[in-house]
């Protein structure tokens, strides 16, 4: 009678416990690295035959090649991450790769199976959450992955990247305060995403601080482009007592609160102080130019190919970063009147 009985999914940590070796050993093992030993590699590959381990084609490849992950790549936020990956990159002689699609939680399905026949080297995944099926599959080539902004919260033994966003929101909504502003206007990012609600705390947090108690009329929901800033700022500025200031999770929402400002006949900022989120490159040369809290974005990329290489060749490496906000003044923001 034929044995139907499904085997069941081994990854590297499997692999890992079962030999008493460290991942990055197992994967350098799978991977045919030179700096493992005979009898390391030995014990290793024993192992992996008993599970029926797959390991990769093993067809030479001249070059390695690291892949960043983007849900969509239309805006100058996108184009500033893969600006520091590729700077970064050079340095350690990796070739870059991009991959777009899916929507903002999550990449279409094609993605991993290109990925794996690419023989990617290694993954930055940009505001992914993955499934458990997915990370099996990359656990299982001993593809390392970084999560870059994540989602959400990312699990101990997984890689991320990130900026501090509760800071953010901090700074952002005290430099308003210390204007004299108290009605302020925030529009967030998706309220799923761990980095809105950061950012939310933080302006909450700030406004307690003054003994101001968060107003829900003032608190709108956008999605990190400039058609939600427009779109969530009309509502606020239309409002009989329209707020005074508004904070845009992004500086791509805060160009669409300036065009929502301009049809509504506000000055910015003797009518209306914006401040943003991220300082890519074109806000300083918005009219007036964007006061805005400063995600070091190119940073935390260069921080990311790092990681991957560290996880490549060594067994230390530090899973989670978090990467300072600070705030840059420029002039779309000024003291209250009256």
């Amino acid at each position: 009678m034929r044995n139907t009985t499904k085997k069941a999914t081994v990854r590297l940590s499997d692999i890992a416990k079962e030999t008493g070796y460290s991942l990055s050993t197992v994967s350098k093992a799978l991977n045919g690295r030179a700096d493992v030993s005979e009898e390391t590699r030995q014990t290793i590959n024993a192992v992996l035959k008993r599970y029926g381990y797959s390991r990769k084609a093993t067809g030479a490849k001249s070059q390695r090649i690291i892949e960043i992950v983007f849900q969509d790549f239309d805006n100058v936020w996108a184009l500033e991450v893969l600006r520091g990956a590729i700077r970064e990159a050079k340095l350690h002689d990796l070739n870059v790769i991009t991959t777009e699609g899916g929507n903002r939680q999550h990449p279409d399905s094609s993605w991993i199976d290109n990925m794996l026949r690419r023989q990617t080297d290694g993954a930055i995944l940009v505001f992914s959450s993955l499934t458990r099926i997915e990370r099996n599959k990359l656990h299982s080539r001993g593809i390392p992955f970084v999560l870059f902004d994540p989602f959400g919260n990312p699990d101990p033994d997984t890689l991320s990247v990130q900026a501090d966003n509760w800071t953010g929101g901090v700074i952002a909504t005290r430099h308003l305060l210390a204007l004299g502003h108290t009605r302020i206007g925030i529009i967030t990012g998706p309220e799923e995403m761990m980095c809105s609600k950061a950012r939310l705390d933080g302006y909450t947090s700030a406004l307690a601080e003054h003994g101001i108690e968060a107003d829900p009329e003032l608190i709108t929901e956008g999605d990190f482009t400039t058609s939600g800033g427009y779109a969530q700022s009309i509502s606020l500025l239309k409002r009989p007592n329209r707020p005074t200031a508004i904070f845009a999770g992004s500086d791509l929402q805060a160009m669409g609160v300036y065009e929502a400002a301009r049809q509504l006949g506000l000055r910015i900022p003797e009518d209306l102080s914006v401040v943003g989120f991220d300082d890519v490159q074109t806000a300083a040369f918005l009219g007036p130019a964007l006061t805005t809290v400063r995600q070091p974005l190119q940073d935390m990329a260069r921080a990311a190919v790092r990681m991957l290489v560290e996880a490549l060749s060594t067994d230390v490496i530090q899973p989670h970063i978090i990467m300072p906000t600070s705030l840059v003044v420029r002039n779309s923001t000024q003291q209250l009147e009256g």
